[in-house]
């Protein structure tokens, strides 16, 4: 390690800068597509150019920098991660990623090296999923896997993502020519915030990811009678949010019966949600996740199950409508190996671990090798303003990165 965390100074000032774009004064919140996503879009352009790079915001709203290597048009070595946000989130959950790969891109270019394949920075636009009903929707579009269904898919506010896209800026009708060429990324590497807590127990500044857990997500309905609170005896009751509660407990309990796997209700709303009203709807997402996919199938199966008996029982209906089904991707074992070598060559042992939370590498593993880079965080916390890293270890990561890039171009560190 160097006695100067040069490297790390730069990324933590640039997440830093990034943190100021927000659609909520007092909290970080920043959608895709929202006004707070393009100012940060315009942001990160502007530094990909500063830097050198030939930069651009593409038809789905990601922003892409791209530095030649030894001649023009060779397949490129991607960089990046995400810049929309959860609601109230932490500055580091996609950010720190993007600051890395510039970080590495200009220390590339003030060395004047050459490379063997291009280098691209590239900062996805909706890899948390939070406003519309998409799966990593920008990441997919280079993978050549974008729904044009999720164009009509729409926020809270009745806003399709087309009229979003347009909005913003972007080009719904240029989303299919992003689909990248085979052979064109040479591979992936992604630097991201743990959100958890075994490289921090383990005193480690990062760790290399061995895999993603695959995920399948739904939109479930209950539908009951709604009636006058006073008046409707309890055993006449057809009240939607007493099975939904139902429906929740069955949620946590198959979960906690499958090993290595999560099960998650993670948003309720109660219709029509006054106080001497029986609730007669009820609409909650449902999340589940698994390392290994016929585990994943298998809950979501028996969750499913449950919650149809729950609601005959009941005398109420249910309806799950799955919008997210991503199989479990084990990342590339020779950029693992890369990560590895960059990491202990600066005196770190780096542990290797899965990651249960979804990230841009599901889709770019799709074009090429892809791997990650996790990164402690402290106390594990994420989507959550406490989310912290400190100075030295972002000097560390941005370090392995830079390491594992010279060693792929076979250069000296």
């Amino acid at each position: 390690m160097t006695d100067t965390p040069r490297l790390g100074a730069r990324v933590m000032a640039l997440i830093d800068d990034l943190a100021r774009h927000t659609d909520e004064p007092g909290r970080l919140t920043r959608l895709y597509l929202s006004p707070a996503h393009r100012a940060t879009a315009e942001a990160v352009l502007g530094l990909m150019r500063e830097a050198g790079l030939a930069a651009r915001i593409d038809a789905a709203g990601s922003v892409v920098g791209r530095l030649e290597g030894r001649e023009p048009g060779l397949p490129a070595l991607v960089l990046g991660s995400h810049i929309d946000s959860v609601v109230d989130a932490g500055r580091y959950d996609g950010p720190l990623g993007v600051a890395a790969g510039l970080a590495v891109a200009e220390e590339v270019r003030a060395r004047g090296l050459a490379l063997p394949f291009a280098l691209e920075v590239v900062a996805f636009g909706d890899e948390e999923n939070v406003r519309f009903p998409t799966s990593l929707s920008t990441s997919k579009a280079w993978a050549g896997q974008y729904k044009p269904d999720w164009l009509e898919g729409r926020d809270a506010a009745g806003t399709t993502l087309r009229e979003a896209l347009a909005q913003f800026g972007g080009d719904p009708d240029g989303i299919p020519a992003l689909a990248r060429k085979p052979g064109t990324v040479a591979g992936y590497l992604e630097v991201h915030i743990e959100q958890g807590p075994a490289l921090e127990a383990a005193a480690q500044p990062v760790g290399v990811v061995s895999g993603i857990v695959g995920l399948t997500r739904a939109r479930c309905t209950v539908t009951g009678e709604a009636n006058h609170a006073g008046t409707v005896p309890m055993g006449m009751r057809r009240d939607a949010l007493a099975a939904a509660a139902e429906m929740a407990l069955a949620v946590e309990r198959l979960g906690e019966a499958m090993p290595g796997a999560v099960a998650t209700v993670g948003s309720l709303t109660v219709v029509p949600g006054a106080v001497n009203v029986i609730p007669g709807r009820i609409d909650f997402t449902l999340d589940v996740r698994a390392a290994e996919d016929a585990d994943r199938d298998a809950l979501f199966a028996a969750i499913g199950a449950e919650c149809r008996a729950v609601a005959q029982r009941r005398g109420v209906g249910f309806i799950a409508e799955t919008f997210m089904d991503n199989a479990a991707v084990a990342l590339d074992p020779g950029l693992q190996a890369a990560l590895d070598r960059a990491a202990r060559r600066l005196g770190h042992a780096p542990l290797r671990l899965a990651s249960g939370a979804t990230h841009d590498a599901v889709a770019m593993a799709v074009l090429g090798p892809a791997a990650m880079l996790f990164v402690r965080c402290r106390g594990g916390i994420s989507h959550n303003p406490a989310e912290s890293i400190t100075l030295e270890d972002a000097d560390a990561a941005t370090r392995v990165l830079l390491g594992t890039v010279l060693d792929l171009a076979g250069l000296p560190h």
